[in-house]
């Protein structure tokens, strides 16, 4: 992996935890040699983790909604900043740039890009590791939701285990280096109909 795709708050959150989480990932990734690539904000944990991966050199290329440049500070130290016109056109940049994708926590901007990340792997639009770095139990419900949508018949079990997940960085990591993505398509077979 080359390039990590990180999903995360444009807020810091309730606890100082989730801020030192992001730093460290930032600085994690720089350390192992992969360049960060997030939404190109200076504020809450997106500007966290792209600190953490500035303070050791590492490489960080942000991609920021123009209409969003007076809401989300653009950060001004960024290896790149790419001016983009929509939310959609900055999933798609982002997708296109990296080898994998980790959701810190966050609000419905955070959800809304991790599921849709979700979903075309699901479509076997890519096949890239995806996963969350789940900081002191922040995502467990959410977690507690996909076994739900399994168990009720919304999704495969297969597509379910396509969301990597632990509390550890340098575990998390190791999880996405050694991902195969499924080979069940979401679809029937028109063999099998």
């Amino acid at each position: 992996m080359k390039r990590i795709t990180v999903f995360c708050g444009s807020s810091f959150g309730t606890e100082e935890i989730y801020t030192e989480q992001a730093a460290l990932l930032g600085k994690t990734l720089a350390q192992h040699n992969i360049e960060l690539v997030y939404g190109g904000a200076n504020v809450g944990l997106m500007g966290a983790v792209a600190d953490g991966t500035l303070s050791e050199g590492g490489k960080v290329i942000g991609v920021l909604p123009d209409f969003l440049r007076s809401k989300e500070i653009a950060h001004q130290g960024l290896t790149e900043l790419i001016l983009v016109e929509s939310m959609h056109e900055r999933k798609t940049k982002m997708n296109n740039l990296c080898d994998g994708v980790i959701a810190l926590p966050g609000g419905f901007g955070t959800l809304e890009e991790l599921f849709e990340m979700l979903t075309w792997a699901q479509l076997g639009l890519h096949k890239k590791p995806i996963a969350i770095l789940n900081i002191n139990g922040f995502y467990d419900s959410l977690i507690a939701l996909t076994q739900t949508m399994v168990d009720k018949g919304f999704l495969k079990n297969v597509n379910k285990e396509m969301l990597l997940v632990s509390d550890n960085i340098e575990d998390l990591l190791h999880k996405m280096k050694h991902y195969v993505a499924p080979t069940t398509g979401k679809w029937i077979d028109k063999e099998k109909i």
